[in-house]
C-alpha cells in the first residue's frame, strides 16, 4: 500500500469527487484516478462509491480514511513543529462569525485576541450563511441554530435570549404589545431568511405560541436595526446583547418577558470540521473564543456576558 495512494484517497473524499480533488492537489484527475485504482488493487475491495456528483465511502474505505487521515494529520503537525522552531506563535486562523454577534460582542474579542497574539493572521468573514458552513478558507465558526450539523464538531457556547422591545418613545406613543397577536400588528424590527415567511414562537411553561410577522425593517446588520428600535420607528425581536444598555438605562423597555422567544433557533455553537489538522494558532483561538464566551465555565463563576447563558460544552460530533 503506497502512502501517496492513502492520502490521495483522503483527499478525494474531502473534496467530494474526483475532479475537485485534483484541482486542489494540482494533479491531473486522471493520475488522482490512477492512485485510487493502485489503492483499490492493492487491498483488494473497492473503496469508494461513484455517483453523479459525489463519491461515497465503502465501509473499508471510511476506515482507511481514518488511517490516512490521522497519517496527513500528523504530517502537518511534523512541519509546523520545525517551521515554527524558535518562533512565536504563528499562522493563519479563518473565522466566520455571525453579523449581529460578531460585530457588536466578538469584535472585541478578536482585537484583543490579536494584540495577544500578534503573528496569528485573522481572517475574519461576518455572515450568517449555514450551508457549507467550513470551507477552505474557514477554519473556525460560530452560528446560532436550532441544532448543529452531524458531520461537524460542536462545542456549545450557550443560549441567546431573544427579547421584544421598542423605545421609550415608542411605548410612549403606541404602547406595547402584550400577546402575540397583538405583535402581529406591530411595526417589527429583525432580521429576516430570504425568501421565508418570519414565524415566531413562543414558549411559557406547557403553552406555546406561533405567529407570522411581516417586518417593516429586516436586516442582517444588527446595529442598523439597534438605530431603528432607538429611533422609535417600531418592536425590535432581537437578541438581547443588540439592546443591553439601552435596556439598563431605561431607553429602552421590554414586553413579553414571561415568554422564552425563538425566531432562528436560540442556541448558539462553535463549529470546525473533526477530522481537518489545527495548527496551534487555530487551537489557541479555539481555546481564547470558548474562554471569552463561557468565562463562567473557566472561572466557576454565573452565566457569561452578552446574554449567552453558559451549557456544558458537548462531545465532539462524529
Amino acid at each position: 500500500m503506497e502512502l501517496t495512494s492513502l492520502t490521495v484517497l483522503v483527499d478525494i473524499l474531502d473534496a467530494g469527487n474526483l475532479s475537485q480533488a485534483a484541482r486542489n492537489l494540482k494533479m491531473t484527475r486522471a493520475n488522482v484516478s490512477y492512485h485510487l485504482h493502485q489503492l483499490e488493487k492493492s487491498v483488494g475491495v473497492q473503496l469508494v462509491r461513484r455517483t453523479t456528483r459525489r463519491v461515497e465511502p465503502t465501509e473499508v474505505g471510511l476506515r482507511l480514511y481514518a488511517h490516512g487521515r490521522a497519517i496527513q494529520n500528523e504530517m502537518l503537525a511534523a512541519r509546523e513543529t520545525i517551521a515554527t522552531l524558535g518562533q512565536g506563535l504563528q499562522g493563519r486562523v479563518g473565522l466566520s462569525v455571525p453579523s449581529g454577534y460578531g460585530q457588536m460582542v466578538m469584535s472585541d474579542w478578536m482585537i484583543d485576541f490579536k494584540r495577544l497574539y500578534p503573528g496569528i493572521v485573522l481572517d475574519v468573514r461576518f455572515e450568517n450563511r449555514v450551508d457549507d458552513l467550513i470551507r477552505d478558507e474557514v477554519d473556525i465558526a460560530i452560528r446560532v441554530m436550532p441544532e448543529p450539523p452531524p458531520t461537524l464538531v460542536a462545542r456549545d457556547l450557550g443560549s441567546v435570549k431573544y427579547i421584544a422591545c421598542a423605545s421609550r418613545e415608542y411605548a410612549t406613543v403606541h404602547g406595547l404589545p402584550q400577546s402575540f397577536e397583538a405583535l402581529r400588528a406591530a411595526p417589527v424590527i429583525t432580521s429576516g431568511v430570504v425568501g421565508k415567511q418570519l414565524r415566531l414562537r413562543g414558549y411559557r411553561g406547557d403553552e406555546r405560541q406561533e405567529v407570522l410577522l411581516e417586518p417593516t425593517i429586516i436586516s442582517e446588520h444588527f446595529p442598523f436595526l439597534r438605530q431603528g428600535i432607538l429611533a422609535g420607528l417600531g418592536v425590535g425581536l432581537v437578541p438581547d446583547y443588540v439592546v443591553q444598555d439601552a435596556v439598563t438605562s431605561g431607553e429602552v423597555l421590554t414586553t413579553l418577558d414571561d415568554w422564552r422567544l425563538s425566531i432562528f433557533g436560540t442556541q448558539m455553537f462553535m463549529l470546525y470540521m473533526p477530522n481537518r489538522h489545527q495548527t496551534r494558532a487555530v487551537r489557541t483561538c479555539i481555546d481564547y473564543l470558548l474562554g471569552r464566551a463561557l468565562p463562567g465555565a473557566a472561572e466557576g463563576g454565573a452565566a457569561g456576558a452578552h446574554g449567552l447563558q453558559p451549557s456544558p460544552v458537548t462531545l465532539p460530533i462524529d
